[in-house]
């Protein structure tokens, strides 16, 4: 709350001009801009640490064992959970930024209703879009942070924030979604993946009819993949290939004139039984499956959807265009439910709150609604990316006339 100093001093400017009055109402502004913003940031930080730290509790409790088992082998069980949860903690404050940013943003406001600070300050000669311009714009930074959070962070520790408690190394074998080649018609498949190593167990690669000379199948102990290096292109080393396969001795395999399957033959960088087949089809998407665009940064996204190798669903093309409005849609969710509270001029933090809640609670059915949509193939992902701003913006807008009194 505003000291009763500071309160009296905004009323005696408002009634009372003195004959400083221009450079006290210059250095005004910028000390309602402190107050606020301070109050801002410990609003979010309570919520935010309160949420994060109840799920880390809860979730720490039910995997402890897991932590336990692993520290025997991994080092000190402090630092492991750190890591862990720190990483996740990340992740959260991506998937919470938002609904906190709004819910820090009314809670302020709503105290200094209540305790008639805004009054004050307007009766100062201060209009309620200026007195809020601090929490306003604070808000628009933490959308920002995620977004910088959910571009630049994550992606660089997705391979860790894929792990859960019971493969903390990372060398446990997880299931593996087969996936087509399109450019070489090769269906990628195996028993398990080993995230760690980017390793296919017993992989089984179906070839299409160009490339059956020898046999319609081709299957090894393991496939490691490798990424492009020199001339050598990406693709998948098949290590412990059958000695009877008659790829083996024969030279490599072309689809027009590039080589599609090298054999040891034509390559004296392969032992005597392993085979390469080359494909762009990268080892996060048959190990990751559709959870893979969660993790993954926009230039990654539209990569992949260039490349010719993978026919990605409409999902990623929602996914990619959610990712470029995301801040846009906190920001509308922002003045879709700031001028509830300050319109209506309710004191009550819990009447706030929930209209916090409903503003919320149809800005999220409708986005997800949209989404869902979307990945089904209903209506364009360019439509369902941008319907929720297309239904709210409007909304928003109108509401957002009562600030500027």
């Amino acid at each position: 709350m505003l000291a009763p100093k500071a309160i009296a001093s905004f009323r005696r400017i408002a009634y009372d001009p003195p004959r400083n009055f221009p450079l006290r109402a210059a250095h005004m502004p910028y000390l309602i801009d402190r107050y606020l913003l301070r109050q801002f940031v410990q609003v979010f930080l309570i919520c935010f640490i309160s949420l994060a730290g109840l799920y880390v509790v809860i979730d720490a409790f039910g995997q402890l064992d897991h932590f336990l088992d692993y520290s025997k082998q991994g080092g000190n069980l402090v630092a492991i959970m750190g890591r862990y949860y720190a990483l996740r903690t990340l992740a959260f404050f991506d998937q919470t930024s938002g609904i906190l940013a709004l819910i820090a943003a009314m809670f302020t406001v709503t105290w200094i209703q209540r305790h008639n600070e805004m009054t004050a300050l307007m009766a100062a000669g201060l209009p309620r879009l200026r007195v809020l311009r601090s929490v306003i714009i604070a808000a628009i930074l933490v959308s920002l942070a995620a977004a910088a959070v959910r571009e630049l962070v994550i992606p660089n520790v997705r391979y860790e924030l894929a792990l859960d408690s019971k493969n903390l190394g990372g060398d446990a074998a997880i299931d593996l979604q087969p996936r087509y080649d399109n450019r070489t018609d090769i269906l990628i498949s195996g028993e398990k993946a080993v995230a760690k190593d980017k390793i296919i167990v017993e992989p089984v690669f179906s070839l299409p009819p160009a490339l059956a000379t020898y046999g319609r199948q081709l299957a090894a102990d393991q496939a490691r993949y490798l990424p492009k290096e020199g001339q050598r292109p990406a693709g998948y080393l098949l290590q412990g290939v059958p000695t009877g396969n008659p790829l083996l001795q024969q030279a490599s395999q072309r689809l027009g004139d590039e080589v599609v399957i090298a054999t040891p033959k034509d390559c004296n960088w392969l032992a005597a039984n392993e085979i390469f087949v080359v494909s762009n089809v990268s080892f996060e998407l048959l190990a990751s499956g559709d959870t893979w665009r969660d993790h993954a940064a926009v230039t990654e996204l539209v990569r992949e959807l260039k490349n010719p190798s993978t026919e990605l669903g409409p999902d990623v093309r929602v996914a990619l265009h959610g990712r470029l409005l995301h801040p846009l849609l906190d920001t509308t969710l922002l003045f879709l439910g700031l001028p509830l509270v300050v319109a209506r001029g309710n004191r009550n933090p819990y009447i706030a709150m929930g209209l916090c809640l409903a503003a919320v609670s149809g800005f999220f059915l409708v986005t997800l609604g949209a989404q869902q949509l979307g990945s089904s193939g209903w209506i364009r992902p360019a439509l369902a990316a941008w319907l929720p701003l297309i239904v709210f913006v409007p909304a928003a807008v109108a509401l957002s006339d009562g600030l500027k009194q």
